[in-house]
């Protein structure tokens, strides 16, 4: 059982004099997955409130947190920024475009893990502080059989705490589980990972869980629920070497935060209930999300004319407490009454609709609409070339199946300026993508690029499990042979104040997911799960309640399932007639050089003459895409005679491309040449050949042989009648005419 031994946890303790600046190095040795892992501080960034680093076999990363001395004006939530800095120089490579070297963009990678380490910190810290605070974890060194992931989840924790920063609990720490031969691998390598089934990274404190990310294939749930269990045994540990750690770096001087602005006083708490009364509960208990929304604008500007002149700060706390007000609630009617705001009950989905093909010139299309959210789903196939080449720190390679989510202003009703995708938008599409990938057909069967774009037309919650139930069925509308329906859904949870009841909600909207404890995202088939997320507002949730969660997701999954198989049961049989086609042969890998030529020359003739895209693999698997039929015919003719191999026997019409003494050579295939010996020419004695045969002429020929250096022997006799008569000195002359397939032929005078 790998868990996490404090071996030796030898305290290394020195001074070392920066300028006038003394410092303290603390240092901890333990194993971690039967890796050695040493958390360091004193020695790096001495300037932050608190920078560690931590070593996991020969990963490094150094994880700093700051924060500042003020607050920016108009902020009214915890601003928390986390982000994961990736380092080209961490795996000894340099960036591979030729223009731009240095690191740039954080990758879709990089933002995940950020995200990531976000969702397990946040829960951690008081909501109404408004200091900013700011961790960065850089992998300095990278090795591929220690995950720098948890590396770096592991190293934020240990420096927040030791930063002085308060926070309500902690400190946290993290698992992989991925499945090796049917076992459960501990902080698996990046090969372990890469042949898995199942990827599980668990974060929590020393008694709860509070954040998960998980993919796989068909994972049963009651395995899941096992391998979180599993994984929460590490985390226990992981956490007793944290708390060691800080105990070890001595007395912390605490950080003095700043809070939001204090309460409205009881006396202007009772005059806001009374005029609210039952006011509240007609406009929050009154149905969908747009009208409720609109009608609580006007309850609250009612309210704040009520109350009469308020300066701002005072119309902030107004506006702030009428917004607990709502949260308190609406959880006390889930909690007292099983009572949701539009009326559904714990267990009931939203009214479902699914409609495919809803695009008329579009490859594959589907809407998804739950309730107000609405997900347009597009697909778009391509050609293999198509690919998204991958460069970043610990992935090279290619991805032939990408996921794109947007979430415009208007789908929540707002007005913003449009840029290009956030954190949130990258993080939505990821955990989509990753939920259908288990399912896709392999590419020998199905060499298209697969592009998958989700538009959010309108959101009230969920959104990102909308655009994985749409692009399941999307995909199947643009008859990609998918094995399994996916679809997806999200959970939450009511806790009440004193943590021991709570209540589940099956199909969270917004409101619910504003003002509940957790957002627990599952997707998968009928046969199991294949991706998760869970993101929790308290201190986590306890193990024993994963098996009930699941339960009740797997209900709700079925569900949904069934409506979306009403919409369209299986992948189309055909393609869009808007689709390219894509016609793969297999070639000898030696003949590829000649399907290139020199410098892509004949390559790049046939696509210029064709109009189609070519992309060959080391194999020798040529992949013709076009939307033309005719023309992908003529391609693949043209690929076909640049590689066949001639056999003895066949028959050609040769072009003519020198003339020797000895006889000529014909191009019997492109680039191909064979030798018609002067014997081969006619079935009598020629004396010069340019008699009887010219460049660039066109002429029958068969195959003799092919000798024992690949050389190849042609032949025209038997292939043409040649009228002949005696000449001067007892030799035979052509006459003037060849017939048959020689047409146009003149002998020369």
């Amino acid at each position: 059982m790998n868990i996490l031994v404090l071996q030796a946890c030898r305290l290394k303790e020195s001074s070392k004099t920066r300028g006038n600046k003394m410092s303290k190095v603390v240092k901890l040795e333990g194993t971690l997955g039967g890796k050695k892992i040493v958390f360091e501080k004193g020695h790096l960034a001495g300037q932050a409130n608190a920078a560690v680093r931590v070593q996991y076999g020969d990963t490094v990363v150094l994880a700093a947190v700051t924060s500042g001395a003020e607050t920016r004006p108009g902020v009214n939530y915890m601003p928390l920024v986390v982000d994961y800095e990736e380092k080209m120089y961490a795996s000894g490579k340099i960036k591979g475009s030729r223009f731009i070297k240095r690191e740039g963009r954080p990758t879709d990678e990089a933002i995940l893990v950020s995200r990531l380490i976000d969702r397990t910190l946040r829960p951690l810290f008081d909501p109404k502080i408004r200091n900013d605070i700011q961790v960065i974890a850089t992998v300095l060194s990278l090795d591929p059989e220690a995950d720098p992931h948890v590396t770096a989840l592991i190293a934020a924790s240990v420096a927040l705490s030791v930063s002085g920063i308060p926070t309500l609990y902690g400190p946290i720490g993290a698992c992989r589980i991925a499945e090796a031969e049917g076992e459960a691998a501990l902080y698996p390598s990046a090969d372990v990972l890469a042949s898995s089934h199942v990827d599980l990274l668990v974060a929590g404190t020393r008694d709860k869980v509070n954040m998960i990310e998980a993919s796989g294939l068909d994972i049963p749930e009651e395995k899941m629920a096992e391998y979180i269990n599993r994984s929460h045994q590490e985390i226990q540990a992981c956490v007793l070497m944290i708390e060691k750690f800080k105990d070890q770096c001595g007395e912390i001087k605490p950080v003095e935060m700043i809070y939001a602005p204090a309460e409205v006083s009881p006396e202007l708490k009772d005059k806001i209930k009374v005029f609210l009364e039952d006011k509240l509960d007609a406009v929050l208990f009154a149905g969908e999300k747009s009208g409720r929304n609109t009608a609580l604008g006007d309850l609250l500007a009612s309210l704040l004319g009520f109350l009469g002149e308020l300066d701002a700060d005072g119309e902030a706390m107004v506006k702030t407490y009428f917004e607990e007000l709502i949260s308190a609630r609406a959880r006390a009617a889930i909690l007292e009454k099983d009572k949701r705001t539009d009326g559904r009950g714990l267990s009931e989905l939203r009214k479902i609709s699914c409609g495919v093909g809803v695009l008329p010139r579009t490859h594959g299309t589907a809407l998804f609409e739950r309730g107000l959210t609405q997900a347009l789903s597009i697909v778009t196939l391509g050609a293999p070339g198509d690919e998204q080449v991958l460069d970043s720190m610990d992935e090279d390679g290619v991805k032939r199946y990408f996921h794109h989510y947007n979430f415009p202003p208007y789908s929540v009703g707002e007005v913003a300026m449009l840029r290009g995708p956030g954190r949130r938008e990258i993080g939505h599409g990821a955990l989509a993508e990753k939920a259908i990938i288990p399912y896709l057909p392999k590419k020998e069967d199905f060499p298209y690029t697969i592009r998958v774009v989700t538009e959010v037309l309108s959101s009230n919650g969920s959104t990102s499990m909308a655009a994985t139930c749409g692009s399941s069925l999307a995909l199947m509308d643009a008859g990609v042979p998918l094995s399994k329906a996916v679809a997806g859904i999200s959970m939450g949870i009511f806790f009440a104040p004193d943590q021991k009841s709570y209540k589940l909600a099956t199909d969270i909207q917004g409101i619910e997911d504003h003002d509940g404890d957790m957002d627990f995202k599952v997707a998968g088939t009928c046969d199991g799960i294949s991706a998760i997320q869970l993101d929790v507002k308290n201190e986590g949730l306890p193990l024993s309640l994963f098996p009930e969660i699941l339960k009740r997701s797997r209900a709700a999954r079925l569900e949904i399932l069934a409506k979306m198989n009403r919409a369209l049961a299986s992948p189309r049989p055909d393609l869009s007639p808007y689709a390219p086609r894509i016609v793969t042969i297999t070639i000898n890998p030696d003949k590829i050089r000649d399907v290139i030529g020199p410098g892509g020359k004949v390559i790049n003739a046939i696509i210029k003459e064709t109009g189609v895209d070519i992309d060959i693999e080391d194999s020798g698997l040529v992949m013709v895409t076009s939307a033309d039929a005719e023309a992908s015919r003529k391609a693949v003719e043209w690929i076909n005679n640049l590689t066949r191999e001639v056999k003895a026997g066949e028959e050609f019409q040769g072009k003519i491309t020198r003339l020797m003494d000895f006889g000529a050579f014909a191009e019997v295939l492109p680039g191909q040449e064979g030798l018609i010996h002067v014997s081969e020419i006619a079935p009598f004695r020629v004396e010069r050949v340019d008699q009887y045969l010219k460049v660039g002429q066109v002429v029958p020929v068969r195959v003799l042989e092919i000798d024992d250096r690949g050389r190849i022997n042609l032949t025209c006799k038997n292939l043409l009648k040649i009228e002949s008569k005696e000449g001067e000195g007892g030799k035979d002359k052509p006459q003037s005419r060849f017939s048959g397939r020689f047409p146009g032929f003149r002998k020369s005078r």
